[in-house]
Formats: C-alpha cells, structure tokens, sequence
C-alpha cells in the first residue's frame, strides 16, 4: 500500500490526552515507503508508522510541526542523511524492531539537534560493542536511549571512548 492523501485523510487522528500531541495513526496498513507526508499540511505532532514494511527513513517534507515518529517494527536499514532539513524539531524516535546493523547506520541522526527520546532495541545495531556509549557520543543532548535514561557517567564514558581530542593523545 502508498500513502495517498486519501489515506491520510482516512485514517485515524486524535489529540493524545497525556501531551496534546495531534497524532496520525498509519500503522500496519503495509506501507513500503514514506512518501506524499506532505499531504498532511504539518497539522501533526507525532506519526505513528509502527507495524509496516518500511526500509528507510527518508523522503519527508519540511513538517516543522513533528516531533515525534513511531517507526516499531518495519523493516528499516538506511537513515537519510538530511532529515534535520526536514524534520528539525523531532524530539521522539522509536525505531524499536528494525534492521539498522552498524553503528555509522545511526550518524545521520547526530544532525537532529532537538532529540532527546531514541530507541533503537532489537536492531542489530544495538548488540554492537560499545553501542550506547557510541550513541551518546553521537546525540549529545539525547535523555533516554532505549527507554533508559542516559546518565552522567555514560556521557563521561561516551567522551573518553569517543572523542576526537583524547583519542589523539
């Protein structure tokens, strides 16, 4: 199935009571790829594309509004590189039950400077050594990874394994 904007139009939406995000529920409907988003006039908060079959995370309109993508279970290997361009004011990113295999898979989220919610359990990524630690290098002002808070002392560990500076040294 293709987002249309007859999908869009038919589908779910609401105003989520516990943040009065205005939500779009397209999930498990098939999808294989983001596409005609902008169809939705940026009249949404958050998006709820869990449970489909897609592969990257691309192609999305200026959508200032967002902050928040569902993304659980698809099929999600690829990140595109400039979805700070279209997405800058995303702050929650579930990327739980994907494909993303190696840690530089993530980089293209270190441009996201208002992130702080990520997700990325059971991806092959997060089996990687040094996984968290590379990810808090990565997104600095990230709160919670994992649905886990990320703690002073694994920013200290993210910089000593990571930064360019001691690394040098």
């Amino acid at each position: 199935m293709r987002i249309t904007s007859e999908l869009i139009e038919n589908s779910y939406q609401y105003t989520n009571k516990a943040t009065t995000d205005r939500e779009l529920r397209l999930r498990a409907l098939k999808l294989e790829a983001i596409e005609n988003l902008g169809a939705t006039l940026n009249q949404f908060d958050c998006f709820d594309l869990s449970d489909n079959c897609i592969r990257k995370l691309e192609n999305f309109p200026l959508l200032p509004r967002l902050k928040c993508l569902l993304l659980s279970h698809n099929r999600i290997y690829k990140i595109a590189k400039n979805l700070d361009q279209s997405i800058p004011n995303l702050e929650r990113l579930i990327l739980t039950n994907n494909c993303l295999q190696e840690l530089s898979d993530i980089d293209p989220l270190a441009n996201l400077k208002n992130l702080k919610v990520l997700s990325l359990l059971n991806n092959p990524v997060a089996s990687k050594d040094n996984y968290r630690y590379y990810v808090i290098h990565k997104l600095p002002h990230l709160k919670l990874l994992d649905f886990n808070k990320v703690k002073r002392s694994e920013r200290e560990q993210a910089m000593t394994l990571f930064d360019s500076d001691t690394m040098m040294r």
